[in-house]
């Protein structure tokens, strides 16, 4: 492309875009893969170690002229993320996008988006389980979309539990923020759940969720995980994922509960496309996260418009191809 290829680092990515624009770019994403016009690349990851995973996802938006891919180690010490964008006609490099605050971003907007179109518009308490990296944008992301009159947090470690409820409040946001000693305690009255752990046992169940609750389960994204309990799923009334498919391969809960009918699971995009969220008399509504190509590269294309429109990211060389040596003399004369 004219403009050359970028590396745009955390700082620009961070500068170029707050939560409420990913919100509203991941949902004109899900808009276009609902019109065919942007296809996700089904996620693929392998897991080593003690639970470390390498993670692939990827998607094309065609209209847009582009494609890319995401990948990542997610390591017990850490992870970079990138993010990738070839043009879509050329497969020319693009961009190289450092991805950390852009996942975040994804994830927190995800659902933000899912949150706006399935909880109750009136939906004013939260309950944040999981006090990790993604805690803070989670809280964000639905205070973002709904008027929020409190939130609730609870995380095993006390300390990090109470260091995420001062961190929340010097956002200074308009609502109470409170510890809860219990996940019991979290939830109880709660219109809003947000599941963001890293449990390999379910740990809330329907007694647990007081009637027309909305549920963002984002945490269980590898089979041996699990968040929360097999009663949950038949009092849902609506049930969406980013990536159902994902789902069926990854999401220990959901592949207990649905076998081979996973008819009621809908696509987000669907239900965007369709105009109608939640309806009345809907029990719970379960949203469930899995991460994929086309939300990351719907925040990626704008975060490399509004690059580019400002300025911003380092220009980079291009890769050329050279031919390979074939043997200790160099190359062949077939590849001259």
């Amino acid at each position: 492309m004219s403009s050359g290829a970028r590396w745009i680092t955390e700082a620009d990515v961070v500068d170029l875009m707050d939560l409420r624009q990913a919100i509203d770019a991941l949902e004109a994403g899900l808009k276009l893969e609902s019109a065919g016009t942007a296809r996700n690349m089904s996620k693929a990851h392998v897991t080593w170690g003690e639970g470390d995973t390498l993670h692939a996802i990827g998607a094309t938006f065609e209209g847009a002229g582009f494609v890319g891919t995401k990948s990542w180690a997610h390591t017990q010490g850490g992870a970079t993320p990138l993010l990738i964008i070839w043009a879509a006609a050329t497969g020319e490099l693009v961009a190289i996008i450092e991805a950390f605050a852009l996942g975040q971003l994804r994830t927190g907007g995800m659902s933000g988006v899912a949150t706006r179109w399935m909880a109750r518009p009136d939906a004013d308490v939260l309950a944040m389980i999981g006090t990790g990296k993604q805690a803070l944008a989670q809280v964000a992301a639905v205070a973002a979309v709904r008027e929020l009159k409190a939130v609730r947090v609870f995380g095993r470690d006390v300390q990090r539990r109470n260091g995420c409820v001062e961190a929340l409040k010097a956002l200074g946001f308009p609502f109470t923020v409170v510890p809860a000693s219990t996940v019991a305690e979290a939830t109880a009255g709660a219109s809003i759940v947000t599941l963001a752990t890293r449990a390999r046992e379910a740990f809330f169940t329907s007694a647990m969720a007081r009637s027309e609750t909305h549920i963002n389960a984002i945490g269980a994204i590898t089979p041996e995980r699990e968040e929360f309990a097999a009663d949950i799923l038949p009092r849902a009334g609506l049930v969406c994922a980013d990536d159902p498919e994902a789902a069926r391969r990854l999401s220990k809960e959901f592949a207990a509960f649905y076998g081979n009918d996973w008819r009621p699971v809908k696509p987000l995009s669907q239900l965007i496309a369709e105009g109608r969220g939640r309806l009345p008399g809907c029990d719970l509504s379960v949203f469930k996260a899995m991460g994929m190509g086309v939300s990351d590269m719907a925040l990626g294309i704008e975060i490399h418009r509004l690059a580019l429109a400002q300025g911003r990211g380092r220009q980079i060389e291009a890769p050329r191809r050279i031919p390979p040596r074939l043997n200790k003399n160099g190359l062949s004369e077939l590849m001259r």
